[in-house]
C-alpha cells in the first residue's frame, strides 16, 4: 500500500503535505510527516517482521512502557512531550495498523533534538549514561515480568556458548581448524559466561525492564541544552538486566576503533569514557541500583562484550548466516575487536571497579 494512504490512516492532527524518509536505521523504514500550516511533525514507521517476527508482542511492550514511563514523567513533573516516546493511534483507535505482512505505527516527532552517531567528548557519553540511567530508575516499579521476550534468549550468554559448541561441532563450512586461537579464548571464559543469568536465576539482582541496544544514537540529545531528553528506538525492550543494557553501551562506546578493525594495534578500551558513562548512569538512576548490580557493572561490560564476539565468531563457524558481511573474513575480524577489548578491560578490572565505587560514593 502507497506510504501516503498508510498515513492517512493514523490521527494525526492536520492535512499532511509531505512524507520523506528519515534518520539512518538499517531494520525499519522510517519517515517523517510533516502537517500544513503546523510544526507538529511525526514518525511513521514500517516494522521490519522478517527481524520481529513476533510484533504484535512488540508493540504489546512498547504500548505498556511508553504508557507507565509517560505517567512517571509526568507525576515528577517533566515533559511528556520531549521525554517519553509517545504513539499516534489509529483513526480505528489502534495502536498500530497491519497491512498483509506489514507492521505500520507512528510517534508524535520530538522536535529541536538531534542524535550523535559517534561520541565526540566524554560529557555527551556521560549524558547518554545518565538518560540509560534514569530510563531505568523510572521504570523500576513496572513488573518486568509482564513484558514477552521479542527476541528470546537475546543476552542468555549460556544459551549463546550453547550455541557456539553446536557450531565448533558441526563445522558446516569447514572453518574451526583456523580460528583455534579463538576458541581456546572462548573456553578459557565459559564460567564467567553464566554470571549474569545465575545471578537473575538466584535473584541476587533484580529482572529488570532492558532497553537492549543501548547505543549512543539511541538517544535525543536537545540541540539547545546538550542534555539527553529521550530514549528512543523501544523496538527490544524486555525483561533483563540492567547489567546488560550498561555493558552494550560501553563495549560500543569505549572502543577506540570501528568494530571492524583489521589493525588490532588500534583497538584499545578507553578507560576515561568509560567513567564518564559510569558517573552518568550512576547519577541518572539514583538509589534503584543494588550493592550486587555496582559491583558487577564491569562484569556486564565484559560479558556482553564477550558475548558479542561469541555471536560474531558462531556466525563466521555457520558460515555467515546471519550478519552481513563484505568479505569472507569479515566476522572474524569483528571477532577480535570484541576479544580485545575483552582482554583490555579484563586487565583494568580493577580500575573499573574501583570507578563504579567512586561514582557512588
Amino acid at each position: 500500500m502507497n506510504v501516503y494512504k498508510i498515513a492517512e490512516l493514523f490521527d494525526f492532527k492536520g492535512e499532511i503535505i509531505d512524507i520523506a524518509a528519515y534518520g539512518e536505521g538499517h531494520i525499519n523504514d522510517t519517515f517523517r510527516v510533516t502537517i500544513k500550516d503546523s510544526d507538529d511533525m511525526y514518525i511513521l514507521q514500517r516494522l521490519n517482521t522478517n527481524v520481529f517476527k513476533n510484533f504484535r508482542g512488540l508493540m504489546d511492550n512498547v504500548l505498556k512502557v511508553t504508557k507507565a514511563f509517560g505517567k512517571i514523567v509526568e507525576k515528577e513533573g517533566g515533559d511528556v512531550t520531549r521525554e517519553c516516546m509517545n504513539l499516534v493511534f489509529t483513526k480505528d483507535a489502534q495502536p498500530y495498523y497491519v497491512d498483509g505482512d506489514a507492521c505500520w505505527r507512528a510517534y508524535i516527532f520530538i522536535k529541536d533534538t538531534v542524535v550523535y552517531q559517534v561520541i565526540d567528548s566524554p560529557e555527551i557519553f556521560k549524558n547518554t549514561g545518565e538518560a540509560f540511567g534514569k530510563f531505568i530508575a523510572r521504570l523500576d516499579s513496572f513488573d518486568a515480568g509482564s513484558l514477552c521476550e521479542v527476541i528470546p534468549n537475546f543476552h542468555n550468554t549460556v544459551d549463546r556458548y550453547k550455541k557456539f559448541l553446536k557450531s565448533l561441532e558441526e563445522d558446516k563450512v569447514s572453518r574451526a581448524a583456523n580460528v583455534k586461537e579463538e576458541i581456546d579464548f572462548v573456553n578459557a571464559r565459559k564460567d564467567m559466561l553464566g554470571a549474569i543469568v545465575d545471578a537473575l536465576d538466584k535473584k541476587e539482582i533484580p529482572l529488570r525492564v532492558t532497553h537492549n541496544d543501548t547505543k549512543i544514537n539511541n538517544v535525543l540529545i536537545d540541540k539547545s541544552t546538550g542534555k539527553a531528553i529521550c530514549i528512543i528506538d523501544l523496538d527490544t525492550i524486555m525483561p533483563g538486566s540492567l547489567l546488560y543494557d550498561f555493558g552494550d553501551s560501553i563495549r560500543s562506546g569505549c572502543n577506540t576503533a570501528l568494530e571492524d578493525e583489521k589493525d588490532l594495534s588500534k583497538v584499545d578500551f578507553n578507560i576515561n569514557l568509560y567513567k564518564a558513562y559510569c558517573e552518568g548512569f550512576l547519577r541518572g538512576i539514583g538509589d534503584k541500583i543494588t550493592r550486587k548490580e555496582i559491583e558487577m557493572l564491569h562484569l556486564g561490560a565484559i560479558i556482553i562484550t564477550l558475548e558479542c564476539g561469541i555471536r560474531f565468531l558462531t556466525d563466521y563457524l555457520d558460515g555467515d548466516v546471519y550478519f552481513k558481511t563484505d568479505y569472507p573474513e569479515h566476522n572474524l575480524v569483528r571477532c577480535h575487536t570484541q576479544f580485545k577489548l575483552v582482554k583490555r578491560m579484563e586487565e583494568c578490572s580493577d580500575e573499573l571497579i574501583k570507578i563504579a565505587e567512586n561514582c557512588k560514593k
